[in-house]
C-alpha cells in the first residue's frame, strides 16, 4: 500500500497580502475572492491540493488586523482558530510593503508553532537587492522551516513552495478524497462572488461593512439557474449608492456577478438582487452563521 499524509495549512498574514491570489493560483480556479478593499476575505475557506500522494487542505484565512467591530474581532478570531489546528502555518508578507508592525505581532502570535513557513509575495514588483534585507530581518524573528519568494500573482515560486509543506504534512488516511477540491458551501460562494463585484465597482464610495446573502437557488423550466440574493447595508445613503442613479450601478453588479457564477460553475444563470437596509445586521448572530463565523457576544 501506498503511505498517506494529509493534513491543514493555515494561510495567514496583514490584509491585501495576497493570501487569497495565492489560494486562487494555487487552485488553479477562483476560491476566495479578491478585491482591493482591506478585510475582503470573511471566513476560513478551505481548498484541497493534491502533491503527489501528500494532501495539503489549505485554510485561507481573514486578514489579521487590529479589530474594532463585532464582525472585525470575527473575522480575526476564525484565523487564530485556523492557526491553532494548522499542521504547519503559511505567513504571507507584502514584499511591497516589508515588516510592519501587523506582521511583528503576528509573528508573535504564531511563533511557537512547530511548523512555520514564510512566504514573501509580490517579489515581481520589488527589486532584488531590497529584497534580501526584508527576508534577513524576518529569518531572525521566528524559527523558520523555509522562507520563499513568490509572486502569487505570476506564479513564481509556488511549486517549490507546495513541496516543502508537503513534506511536512502528517502519516495519515485522506481527510478528503484525493482529488483537488474546495470545501465552501455553494450559497456562501454565490454571496461571495456577488460581494467582490460590489468592492470592485464601488470601493472608493462604501465602507466594507456590507453583507451578501444568497436567500435561494432554484431550477426554472428552462433549466436556467435562478439565483436570489439580499445585498445588506447599513444605511439609505449606502443603498443608494450600491443601485446607482436608475439602477446602473446594481444592474452593473449583477451582469459581471452573473457572468463570473456562470463561468465558475459553468451553467446559464439568472441573478436577481435586492438591496435592503438593515443597519443593525452586524449585531445578528444568522449573519454570522452564514458566513461560516462565530458569533462575538
Amino acid at each position: 500500500m501506498v503511505k498517506t499524509y494529509s493534513g491543514f495549512v493555515a494561510i495567514v498574514g496583514p490584509t491585501n497580502a495576497g493570501k487569497s491570489t495565492l489560494m486562487n493560483q494555487i487552485m488553479g480556479r477562483k476560491v476566495s475572492i479578491v478585491s482591493h478593499k482591506v478585510q475582503t476575505t470573511r471566513t476560513n475557506l478551505r481548498a484541497v491540493k493534491m502533491v503527489g500522494a501528500r494532501q495539503i487542505i489549505f485554510t485561507d484565512t481573514p486578514g489579521v488586523f487590529n479589530p474594532r467591530r463585532r464582525l472585525d474581532r470575527a473575522m480575526v478570531s476564525a484565523a487564530m482558530d485556523a492557526i491553532s489546528d494548522a499542521d504547519a502555518v503559511l505567513l504571507i508578507v507584502d514584499a511591497t510593503k516589508g515588516i510592519t508592525d501587523t506582521i511583528r505581532t503576528l509573528v508573535q502570535k504564531i511563533g511557537d508553532h512547530k511548523n512555520l513557513f514564510v512566504a514573501l509575495n509580490k517579489t515581481d514588483a520589488v527589486k532584488k537587492g531590497e529584497l534580501l534585507p526584508i527576508a534577513a530581518e524576518i529569518a531572525q524573528m521566528a524559527n523558520w522551516h523555509e522562507i520563499f519568494m513568490i509572486s502569487a500573482l505570476k506564479n513564481d515560486g509556488i511549486d517549490e513552495m507546495l513541496h516543502a509543506l508537503a513534506n511536512v504534512m502528517p502519516a495519515s488516511p485522506y481527510l478528503f478524497e484525493p482529488t483537488d477540491a474546495t470545501d465552501v458551501p455553494d450559497m456562501l460562494y454565490l454571496s461571495e462572488l456577488t460581494r467582490e463585484k460590489i468592492y470592485q465597482f464601488i470601493h472608493q464610495e462604501l465602507p466594507y461593512h456590507i453583507n451578501v446573502i444568497t436567500e435561494r437557488v432554484e431550477t426554472a423550466p428552462d433549466g436556467v439557474l435562478e439565483i436570489y440574493q439580499k445585498i445588506v447595508v447599513q444605511s439609505d445613503a449606502h443603498k443608494k449608492i450600491v443601485i446607482g442613479r436608475g439602477g446602473a450601478q446594481l444592474q452593473k453588479i449583477g451582469i459581471a456577478a452573473r457572468h463570473d457564477i456562470q463561468d465558475q460553475w459553468g451553467v446559464n444563470a439568472r441573478l436577481h438582487l435586492f438591496v435592503r437596509v438593515e443597519e443593525n445586521w452586524e449585531d445578528d448572530a444568522e449573519s454570522y452563521t452564514d458566513q461560516g463565523l462565530k458569533f462575538k457576544k
